[in-house]
């Protein structure tokens, strides 16, 4: 039973395929007639093809590989090839992914067929060809007629429009079906010259857009119409090197007597007052502004209503828009010739890299020895001439007072090299810029740089730009360090110098009287001690911190009374040697005698390598003393030896007294103190009550033992703690035979630190932004130069690759510092508006630092307006500067809407009007279509005071 079934089901299941197979045999033998020719078959693939797209839809055809449109960027495209009558032809479908259902906006980046004819999405069709356009009427007709069909067969309301006449004029023709007896064509063309100078008034635009109205309700005889309004003008600022205003190149190689003359008409550069002016000048990087002005949509009825709107001010624009124009350098993928610290400091990385060849500076002077035929080539130096005004600058004209801590940001310190005012910091600046920093052109600059040091320190003469006031700051690079170490020694020479000189003055001047001999060697006594040597406190214990001003002695055994008659006679006067006044009211132990300060010896000035070498040697020798113990030795005996001088009736105790008052304990003989006597209006305690500290009684204490060897000598008979000829010789020595790389690298620190000090006194506002970025930008200088701090490289390779990355990042930095600072000076009177801006360009920028995006699809140029407020309009009406008259009457002024006396660079204006919709036509009479409105006409005119662009819309039912 159930075979039988499932036999007959088969046979029937038979009997249907049957079927089919017969009925798609009768479909092959049809004709179908529609697509026989081939313009027919022209229109089937072009509806093929707009099917698919309408299917896919947007986000579908996104994922197909639709291409995004740089500007605007909301704008889509995909095409397809198709071949008609032995042409090709390259079908395109605009697109956006989101929109709004605004038709147009100003304030949007439009497609321009987009602002020419209102449209959101439309399709275009042209030849695969050089020119791209339609030239022949016939064929652009029978285009636009084929994509019109197929659309219709589509049911689709895409605008399409066919490119015609020569590409130059940007000439369309166009047609949209409006899904009702409505058809809405599109027109454009451009006049590219002789404009007639009615369009090129507003009121002629109106009369134009007027011209065009076919069906209308209202009478054109009656010139009125009401008319939809609105317009955008841009002004763009005049470019700062208009040659007219530049009389300085020819007045320069005049060599004339009148330098004020000649001043007043050279033109002075954006950044003369900038910090990097003294160096190089920087193009501006911005080259100028655009603003945009909008007038929002207006009801107008005549011509005359247009005539006042082209003389109505600029201020009543509804909005105001501000567009900078930035240089192409300002590009992460441009290639040009930028010059800034950046450049430089990239070939003083290149010098270092060569300097490792080398084993003396003196080595890469000549050509000859250079090596490589590419490495002689690149080492080009400047004229003597050069070379004489950079020394000239650095050592004749640096005479003054240097402040260490101008430009100095508060992590300069964390870099290891000389302040930005130093002489050695100057000569770093100095090298960047001398020939092109190769090897050969920094070997001869230092060459010249130490001859002219060591003539300094032969004829005493003080080094410039190296203060004498400060120690040894050994956070500073080494050779800033010697300098430093050279201009005390230099400081010291001139005293004894001066010091020799009065004393045989003195001496000479004494001979002529025996009995004034003794007096005249005791004042010149005194008179070196104090002119050659400081005193030194270290334990003042007066109240106010002062030391006494007389000199009163009393021999041992005499009372208080006494002392006051005969303190001039005593015999320790006699003796003593090398005081600087007493120490308050403070008195000897032993002796009714007042202590005397000593004039002492400063303590010795040490650069890093000395303090090195010095614990080397104690290390060396296996002295118990540690490396500071050694030198507080040779400073502790020198002081002990003035004092003895100066006090010859004193014992250890007293000397505790005054050097380490902390060692003498008064605490358990307060209780004790007499009365004391008055001496010269002070009150004098005596006997002085106290005793020594453990520390200091304890047998054999180093201090007492010194004590008791050292020799009772004023600072000024004593050894130098300091030996300024032989230190001064030993520096020079040092700065003579320096390493190449080592010099190289310390000018690289001092360079890096320099560059960016100098940058940091730029004035660019309160930009919270940039003053991190100098931040860090300081942070990683000290990181990448830190190992340059050593005196032999381990990685030389992977350094240098780090100091060219270094410099790759201090030219992003620079770059951004210079724009800020371009804007801040332009626009200081709307402080938001540069901050802005530069917020803007800092977000564009800062992802695009150092990743070289050639050929980035994404947006290239800098793009954003700002939008000005109603009181920041003056400040930028201020950037439009007036006219001088030799612009003035070269410029014919032909357009109108006039700024400061500059007409718009561009004109965009629309024309629209609406009807209701009235059976076949449209029109106001027909109270059943009364609630539906069409835009009937529309006008999109852009103009220029040389070119005039008009695009129409149409909608009618014919």
């Amino acid at each position: 039973m159930a075979t039988a079934s499932s036999s007959k089901s088969k046979m029937e299941e038979d009997e249907v395929e049957d079927e089919c197979a017969e009925e798609e045999e009768e479909l092959e033998r049809f004709d179908d007639f529609t697509i026989a020719s081939s313009w027919e078959r022209f229109i089937s693939e072009i509806e093929a093809v707009c099917r698919q797209w309408l299917a896919d839809g947007p986000k579908n055809l996104l994922e197909k590989g639709a291409v995004s449109l740089t500007s605007p960027m909301n704008l889509y495209k995909v095409k397809s090839v198709l071949k008609y009558s032995k042409k090709s032809y390259c079908l395109e479908y605009y697109f956006e992914i989101n929109s709004d259902g605004k038709i147009l906006d100003w304030n949007d980046v439009l497609h321009d067929l987009q602002l020419s004819f209102g449209v959101k999405e439309f399709l275009v069709i042209a030849p695969l060809s050089s020119s791209g356009v339609v030239l022949d009427a016939p064929e652009a007709t029978k285009l636009l007629s084929s994509v019109a069909i197929a659309l219709s067969n589509c049911e689709s309301r895409w605008p399409a429009l066919v490119p015609v006449h020569d590409p130059s004029r940007k000439a369309y023709i166009g047609i949209q079906n409006m899904g009702t007896v409505l058809t809405r064509r599109f027109e454009a063309d451009l006049i590219g010259s002789q404009v007639p100078i009615r369009l090129m008034h507003l009121e002629g635009l109106y009369d134009l857009f007027v011209s065009k109205f076919a069906f209308c309700s209202v009478d054109l005889s009656t010139g009125s119409f009401m008319v939809d309004f609105t317009m955008k003008l841009t002004y763009r600022t005049p470019p700062s090197d208009d040659e007219d205003d530049i009389h300085g190149g020819d007045i320069e190689m005049k060599e004339s007597g009148e330098d004020s003359e000649i001043g007043s008409h050279i033109r002075a550069h954006w950044d003369d007052d900038c910090p990097w002016a003294e160096w190089y000048s920087s193009e501006d990087p911005v080259k100028g502004y655009e603003l945009i002005t909008i007038w929002l949509n207006k009801m107008v009825e005549s011509s005359s209503m247009m005539a006042e709107l082209e003389n109505a001010s600029t201020h009543e624009a509804d909005n105001w828009f501000l567009i900078p124009i930035l240089a192409p350098s300002l590009d992460d993928g441009h290639k040009g010739n930028a010059v800034g610290f950046a450049s430089q400091l990239r070939l003083l990385v290149n010098a270092l890299d060569v300097s490792f060849m080398g084993q003396f500076i003196e080595d890469f002077v000549s050509v000859e020895k250079l090596g490589p035929d590419n490495l002689k080539s690149s080492t080009t130096v400047p004229p003597p001439t050069v070379l004489d005004r950079v020394l000239k600058d650095l050592f004749h004209e640096g005479l003054h007072i240097p402040d260490y801590s101008k430009g100095e940001h508060k992590s300069s310190r964390t870099i290891k090299g000389a302040p930005l005012e130093s002489l050695f910091s100057q000569f770093c600046l100095h090298s960047l810029w001398f020939g092109d920093c190769n090897i050969r052109a920094v070997a001869i600059l230092w060459i010249e740089f130490v001859r002219e040091v060591r003539w300094c320190w032969e004829e005493s003469v003080l080094i410039p730009r190296m203060r004498t006031d400060v120690g040894i700051d050994l956070s500073t690079c080494l050779i800033h360090q010697k300098l430093q170490m050279l201009a005390e020694c230099i400081q010291k020479k001139r005293r004894s110098d001066r010091v020799d000189n009065t004393v045989e003055s003195s001496y000479n001047s004494s001979a002529c009287s025996e009995e004034g001999n003794q007096v005249g060697r005791q004042q010149t006594q005194v008179q070196v001690s104090t002119e050659q040597f400081v005193v030194k406190s270290d334990s003042p214990l007066r109240p106010d911190g002062q030391y006494g001003s007389g000199t009163t002695k009393k021999n041992p055994g005499t009372g208080p009374d006494d002392d006051l008659a005969s303190a001039d006679l005593s015999p320790s006067d006699k003796l003593r040697k090398g005081s600087a006044g007493v120490v308050g009211s403070m008195m000897l132990l032993n002796s009714y005698q007042r202590m005397h300060a000593p004039y002492t010896q400063d303590a010795p000035i040490m650069t890093e390598d000395m303090h090195e070498e010095r614990l080397r040697a104690v290390e060396a020798l296996g002295n118990t003393f540690s490396f500071s113990g050694q030198l507080e030795k040779d400073i502790l005996s020198s002081d002990m030896s003035a004092f003895k001088a100066a006090n010859p009736d004193a014992v250890f105790e007293d000397f505790i007294r005054w050097h380490s008052p902390g060692d003498w304990e008064t605490a358990e003989f307060e209780d004790q103190r007499s009365g004391g006597y008055e001496m010269e209006g002070q009150r004098v305690d005596w006997p002085p009550r106290g005793r020594l500290s453990t520390r200091m009684s304890e047998h054999g204490n180093l201090w007492r033992r010194i004590w008791n060897d050292v020799p009772a000598l004023p600072a000024s008979e004593q050894k130098p703690l300091l030996d300024p000829n032989r230190e001064g010789e030993k520096i020079l020595h040092y700065l003579e035979t320096i390493r190449p790389h080592q010099l190289l690298q310390q000018m690289l620190c001092t360079a890096f630190r320099a560059s960016a000090d100098t940058l940091n006194q730029t004035s660019f506002g309160d930009l919270k932004q940039m003053k991190t970025k100098m931040g860090q930008l300081y942070m990683t200088i000290a990181s990448t130069v830190k190992p340059l701090q050593a005196n032999d490289l381990l990685d030389k390779g992977e350094i240098i690759d780090d100091l060219r990355r270094l410099s790759t990042v201090f030219e992003h930095v620079e770059k951004l510092l210079i724009l800020a600072a371009s804007l801040h000076c332009k626009l200081s009177h709307a402080q938001r508006l540069p901050r802005a801006i530069f917020d803007d360009y800092f977000n564009f920028y800062v992802p695009r630092m150092g990743t070289g995006l050639a050929g980035h699809k994404e947006m290239k140029n800098f793009e954003v307006k700002q939008r000005v407020r109603i009181h920041e309009r003056h400040a930028v009406e201020n950037l439009f500067k007036h006219p001088t008259a030799n612009q003035s009457w070269r410029k014919v002024l032909s357009m109108g809407n006039l700024l400061n006396g500059h007409e718009p660079v561009l004109r965009e204006i629309v024309f629209s009007r609406h009807d209701n919709v009235s059976g076949d036509h449209y029109g106001a009479g027909s109270p059943r279509a009364s609630n539906q409105k069409i835009e009937t006409h529309r006008m999109y005119i852009c103009g220029t005071s040389n070119d005039l662009r008009v695009a129409l819309s149409v909608t009618s039912s014919d």
